[in-house]
């Protein structure tokens, strides 16, 4: 028996001349949970897809439990949950009603479908909505319908394609509190997400981009791609300070994050000392008019190691972890 809940090995997938995931590998094992992290046409969904058997792989392999998805099929797809990016469940049946066709699709009924039923609407917070139709709820409200169906037969592995997308910040919070609570029963999760809060909630990451697993491992791991690289300045007015930035002969990149610059540094750049950039632009911003209210290394984000990956500042040869 895999140590891992879902493997997949070398995917591959194209639609007419259009290459959607290519080359595509990743690991999870039980109580983990792994983030599909990129823009709207990385591969993503596509990559879903692949793993729930929704589309075939052109080449690779999946695995979950062990079982080859290719040639088990149905058995292996027992053990898989699945919430796909758009709203898939019935709008015209009731809450409780969707719940009922979906359990019964999975073989439970009668009393353990009722008592399963009551336990995943107290467990997603719809307790007293089972008269309500899925059509009249809210966006947030469908997505916790679809997690309690995709939950119904107590799958070892949830998949959920940007679960998050289009509901309030409170919401998100919300959906995060019942995945972290099923990673605690031991469920391995795949999410994908375009949100990096989200992503550094997971044990390991993986950004695409053109179909391309960049690069992928924990949070830890990937900010520490760019450590000692990333300034960050509070100064007014921002255009003018970030076209002094951008003239420094020792700042790679230039990126907004709200009111504030981050500063990507070029490797070997000196983060100390008279002729680091650090001590060179105080004195260049207040040359241009602009005001320096802060400005001061920082430990990159998980935006910052994204841009740096798409624009080949920084390049890795393998995966940061062999899965584990």
């Amino acid at each position: 028996m895999s140590d891992w809940v879902v493997e997949a090995q070398h995917l591959r997938r194209s639609f007419g001349s259009k290459l959607a995931v290519q080359d595509v590998s990743l690991a999870v094992g039980p109580g983990q949970a792994y983030g599909l992290v990129g823009p709207d046409g990385a591969g993503k969904t596509t990559t879903m897809r692949l793993l729930v058997g929704a589309l075939h792989a052109e080449r690779g392999e999946v695995h979950i439990l062990g079982k080859n998805l290719r040639s088990a099929g149905a058995a292996a797809l027992t053990h898989v949950g699945y919430l796909p990016q758009r709203f898939s469940l019935y709008s015209d049946l009731t809450v409780q009603e969707n719940l009922d066709f979906f359990g019964t699709e999975r073989g439970i009924t009668g009393s353990a479908l009722s008592d399963r039923s009551a336990e995943l609407l107290r467990f997603v917070g719809l307790s007293g909505f089972e008269l309500r139709q899925a059509g009249q709820l809210s966006g947030g409200m469908k997505q916790k319908l679809g997690l309690a169906c995709a939950l119904i037969h107590r799958p070892r592995l949830l998949l959920l394609d940007e679960p998050t997308g289009g509901v309030d910040p409170v919401t998100r919070q919300d959906f995060w509190k019942l995945i972290i609570r099923l990673l605690a029963d031991g469920v391995a999760v795949v999410v994908s997400t375009p949100y990096m809060d989200e992503a550094v909630r997971c044990n390991q990451i993986g950004f695409m981009l053109g179909g391309r697993l960049l690069t992928q491992g924990s949070p830890r791991e990937l900010v520490s791609l760019l450590a000692g690289r990333i300034l960050m300045l509070a100064a007014q007015p921002k255009n003018t300070a970030r076209q002094v930035c951008a003239a420094d002969p020792d700042v790679e990149d230039v990126a907004a994050f709200g009111d504030r610059l981050h500063l990507r540094l070029r490797p070997g750049a000196a983060l100390e000392g008279s002729d680091s950039t650090i001590a060179r632009l105080p004195g260049a911003l207040a040359a241009a008019g602009a005001e320096v209210l802060d400005l001061r290394p920082i430990q990159p984000s998980l935006e910052d190691v994204f841009i740096a990956l798409q624009e080949g500042a920084i390049t890795v040869a393998e995966d940061l972890t062999a899965h584990g």
